[in-house]
């Protein structure tokens, strides 16, 4: 049974109109969301994982969004966090545009296979405007989790 990222999102770690001033403070406060979830074993580690990915390259992947992600033992399962932010930040994103979509994914080591799947089926849903659009005008967490799930329904 391929996972869903809803099953995965913890409602706790959705935050929308985060206010973040530049790229390392959204990370920051992204780990810190995904650890709000009590699932991640060693918050320090996880915060360098995904710095040092970010330095590789940007996961500013375009209009608007950013997809930070890494794999690591510092979890103990597949982890997401989402974000919107109150004002848009620069994010040396692939098309020079700020940030106001911010979507981190951790993975584990052992699972690489689900990491790349999950890793997918965000940048399609994120590569639609009007995901992005519903998105940014989500009012609630509940609003976000049935957004994830119609988008998850359509696709399957």
């Amino acid at each position: 049974m391929d996972m869903k990222i809803t099953d995965i999102l913890n409602p706790a770690c959705i935050r929308l109109n985060m206010e973040a001033t530049s790229k390392s403070d959204v990370l920051v406060k992204m780990v810190d969301l995904l650890d709000a979830g009590g699932k991640v074993l060693d918050k320090v580690k996880l915060h360098s994982v995904i710095h040092e990915r970010e330095k590789l390259m940007s996961t500013g992947i375009g209009n608007g969004v950013a997809l930070p992600h890494g794999k690591t033992d510092a979890v103990q399962e597949s982890m997401i966090a989402l974000a919107t932010l109150q004002q848009p930040i620069d994010f040396d994103a692939l098309d020079d545009n700020p940030v106001s979509i911010i979507i981190l994914l951790v993975g584990t080591d052992s699972n690489v296979g689900l990491h790349l799947r999950l890793l997918s089926r965000i940048s399609r849903m994120v590569g639609s405007e009007q995901f992005r659009t519903a998105l940014m005008h989500a009012k609630s967490v509940d609003d976000v989790m049935l957004l994830l799930a119609s988008q998850e329904e359509e696709r399957l």
